[in-house]
């Protein structure tokens, strides 16, 4: 009697497998909702929706105008609001563009990580895994030093620089 009173009550030992569940549907939402692609497929409806909700309104206002200009209606009618629907469906365009830039931005991304470090190193936690195109730890290394090196040359050119515009001023400064 005693354990079923504490399988019916929300913090005994039954709620706990339900709370590990819904954390990781949670978690795995909260990835798609980062990921822009599915954030995208998610706001077409909601576009097309949008859409078809200006359209409606604006054929009911133009048909309301109209009857008014004809004289067979009065314009004690509301009118529903057409700028705050055209409105709504801006906002979701801006939405899906910033989402379409996103997806562009991270599949450049993964194009130029591809180019820069096209094979990978094996893994000593995946020996069952066969890599074809995999380096050598020398090669690796070899890469990343290159790659090191390139950052630092870059590091003191920009340091160079800024000393240079920073020479510049100082002396327009001091006038």
């Amino acid at each position: 009697m005693a354990s079923q009173q504490q399988q019916a009550q929300p913090g005994g030992p039954m709620a706990q497998p339900g709370l590990q569940q819904p954390s990781a549907l949670q978690q795995l939402s909260q990835q798609q909702d980062f990921d822009p692609v599915h954030r995208f497929k998610m706001l077409i409806p909601q576009l097309k929706e949008s859409l078809q909700n200006v359209m409606k309104i604006a054929s009911l206002n133009l048909a309301q105008n109209t009857s008014i200009d004809n004289g067979t209606k009065s314009s004690d009618a509301s009118l529903q609001r057409f700028d705050k629907s055209l409105e709504e469906f801006y906002a979701i365009c801006d939405q899906v563009e910033l989402c379409l830039r996103l997806a562009y931005e991270c599949l450049s991304q993964s194009i130029d990580s591809a180019k820069h470090s096209p094979n990978l190193v094996p893994t000593a936690t995946k020996p069952d895994t066969v890599q074809t195109e995999s380096m050598s730890y020398g090669q690796y290394l070899g890469m990343i030093k290159s790659q090191i090196t390139c950052a630092k040359d870059i590091h003191n050119a920009l340091l160079e620089c800024s000393k240079k515009i920073a020479g510049k001023v100082q002396p327009q400064g001091l006038m």
